[in-house]
C-alpha cells in the first residue's frame, strides 16, 4: 500500500509560468497608462482660450495648418505639455530612488531639502542680487544641488542611517525655509511678488532649451535606475541580504541619490517647487505592481507624467481663468491622495 503525501507541490514549471503570465499582466499597464498620456495631450494641446480642433492638430503634422494654429501649438502649448509630462516622469523618478534607497516611504525631494535648497537660491538672485530669469534658474539649480550635497557628506562621510538622512533632510528644510522667508522679508514689494510667484509651480514657463535640458536628464536618470533594477530589487529585502548578493550598497546609493538630487533639482531650477508628484507616484505604482522595480521604474515615471499633466491641463483648461500655477493643483490633490493611501496601507 502505497502511502499519498499530504501537501502537493506545484512543478517548477507551473510556478514559472504563473509568475511570467502575473508580470506580463501588470506590465501591460505601462502601454496602457502611456495611452492615457496620448489623450490626455491631445486634449491638452486643443483647449484653451483659443480651442483647435483635432483636425487642425493632423494639418500641422502634415505641415498644412494656419500660422495662428502653428503658433498656439508649436509655442504655447506644446512646450507646456511635454515640459510637464518630462517634469512628472523626473520627480517621480527621484522620489522612488530615494525612497527605495533610504527604506523610507516619505523620502522624496521635498522632504529632504532639495526643492527648499532651490527656492532659496532663486529668492537669493532675486533680492540680493536683482538677477534676471536665466541667473535665477541658475541660482535654484545651486541651492538645490548644495542641499543635495549637505546631504551626501551627511551619509556617506559619517555613516549615519537612512532614517537620520531624511531627518537631517527635514532640518535642511526648515533652514531653507527659515532663510527664504527672512529674504522675502528684506525685499521690495515688486522682488517679493517674483519670489512668490516663482515658489508657485507652473510649467508655463519653459522654452524648448529647457526642455531639452530636462530631457536629456530624465533619459540619463532612466538608464541609470533600469541599469540598477536587480540591485534595487536586493536591497529592498534589506542591506545585509544585498551585500551577500554582491551587492556594493554604499556605491548604489551614492549613484541613486545623485542622479534624484540632479533631476529634480533641474525640474525645481526650471519649473519651481512642485510638490507630493515626487511622494505620491511612486506609491501609487507599488499599489499596483508590487516592489519589483522591473515594473515600478517605468510605471512610476509614467504616472508621475500622467499626475502632472493632469493637474496643469486642469488648472489651465478648468478651474479659475487659466493661469493657476500647477504647483497648487499638485498639492490640493497630492495631499488627500496621500491620506488615502495611508489609510489603504493601514487596513
Amino acid at each position: 500500500m502505497h502511502n499519498k503525501p499530504i501537501h502537493s507541490v506545484a512543478p517548477l514549471g507551473t510556478i514559472t509560468s504563473v509568475y511570467c503570465r502575473q508580470f506580463r499582466r501588470r506590465f501591460f499597464l505601462v502601454p496602457v497608462f502611456v495611452g492615457v498620456i496620448f489623450f490626455v495631450a491631445v486634449f491638452a494641446v486643443s483647449k484653451g482660450a483659443y480651442d483647435i480642433s483635432i483636425r487642425e492638430i493632423f494639418n500641422l503634422l502634415t505641415g498644412h495648418a494656419e500660422p495662428n494654429v502653428e503658433v498656439v501649438i508649436t509655442h504655447i502649448r506644446l512646450p507646456r505639455v511635454i515640459a510637464a509630462i518630462l517634469c512628472g516622469w523626473g520627480l517621480s523618478l527621484s522620489g522612488l530612488s530615494l525612497q527605495s534607497l533610504l527604506k523610507n516611504p516619505l523620502a522624496s525631494p521635498s522632504t529632504l531639502g532639495i526643492s527648499q535648497g532651490a527656492a532659496f537660491g532663486a529668492a537669493t538672485a532675486i533680492v540680493v542680487f536683482g538677477a534676471e530669469m536665466m541667473w535665477v534658474t541658475a541660482f535654484a539649480f545651486a541651492g538645490a544641488i548644495a542641499a543635495a550635497s549637505i546631504v551626501l557628506v551627511l551619509s556617506f562621510l559619517k555613516h549615519i542611517s537612512s532614517e537620520a538622512v531624511v531627518l537631517a533632510g527635514v532640518a535642511l528644510s526648515s533652514l531653507f525655509v527659515s532663510a527664504t522667508i527672512l529674504i522675502q522679508y528684506l525685499a521690495s514689494e515688486t522682488e517679493l511678488a517674483r519670489v512668490v510667484f516663482w515658489t508657485f509651480g507652473d510649467v508655463a514657463r519653459s522654452s524648448w532649451t529647457e526642455i531639452g535640458l530636462m530631457g536629456g536628464a530624465v533619459f540619463f536618470a532612466s538608464l541609470c535606475l533600469a541599469t540598477l533594477r536587480w540591485d534595487l530589487n536586493a536591497l529592498a529585502g534589506g542591506e545585509e541580504a544585498a551585500k551577500g548578493l554582491g551587492v556594493h550598497v554604499k556605491r548604489i546609493r551614492m549613484t541613486g541619490i545623485f542622479v534624484a538630487a540632479l533631476v529634480s533639482a533641474l525640474a525645481t531650477a526650471f519649473y519651481g517647487v512642485i510638490a507630493f508628484v515626487g511622494l505620491i507616484a511612486p506609491h501609487m505604482a507599488r499599489r499596483l505592481v508590487g516592489d519589483d522595480h522591473r515594473l515600478l521604474i517605468p510605471l512610476s515615471s509614467v504616472l508621475g507624467a500622467l499626475l502632472l499633466l493632469t493637474a496643469d491641463t486642469l488648472g489651465r483648461t478648468v478651474i479659475g481663468s487659466g493661469t493657476l500655477p500647477v504647483g497648487v493643483i499638485t498639492s490640493f490633490l497630492g495631499a488627500p491622495m496621500f491620506l488615502y493611501l495611508l489609510i489603504r496601507g493601514v487596513r
